[in-house]
């Protein structure tokens, strides 16, 4: 009786287990080298649906896939350079974490300094046209209106201390 009622618990903790073991990899590897290669490889690649985890720590099932394509090129013999351009051509720059400088990426590189320089000659600029303006008032200014507003801050400065 106590296992007939034991039992939906012990079916939910054997169903919930198995998702415990689903990102287990485990492949046979050839050498020491090739295994450390594939853990190489998998944590500097970027999964493409988590965005911000590599293929090693995913447990989503593209990086699953992902994961065996890149044991499956190791046994094939080739290098950690042509699988990640092998991932690159497939996925798209985005898998790595430092995509290169390309012509469609230019931008995307350049352009916070780009929004920096503009901002500070927006911020710069201005001041200076105040100072280039106020220094040819002056210097526009006759003789006669000189000595009027040297009296207006004579007068402004009595009044107000």
């Amino acid at each position: 009786m106590k296992i007939l009622r034991a039992l939906p618990a012990l079916m939910l903790g054997v169903a919930l287990s198995f998702s415990a073991f689903a990102a287990i990899d485990t492949y046979q590897f050839k050498s020491p080298q090739q295994e450390q290669d594939y853990r190489e490889i998998t944590a500097q690649l970027r999964c493409p649906k988590c965005q911000n985890t590599n293929i090693a720590a995913s447990d989503s099932i593209i990086a699953a896939d992902m994961r065996t394509k890149v044991f499956q090129l190791l046994e094939q013999g080739q290098n950690k350079q042509q699988i990640v351009a092998y991932m690159v051509a497939r996925y798209g720059n985005f898998v790595t974490y430092e995509p290169p400088v390309t012509p469609s990426t230019f931008i995307l590189w350049l352009g916070p300094v780009l929004v920096v320089i503009i901002g500070a000659v927006m911020i710069f600029m201005p001041s200076r046209r105040g100072e280039v303006r106020l220094k040819n008032m002056t210097e526009e200014m006759s003789e006669q209106e000189r000595q009027r507003l040297a009296q207006l801050l004579k007068d402004s400065d009595r009044t107000g201390s």
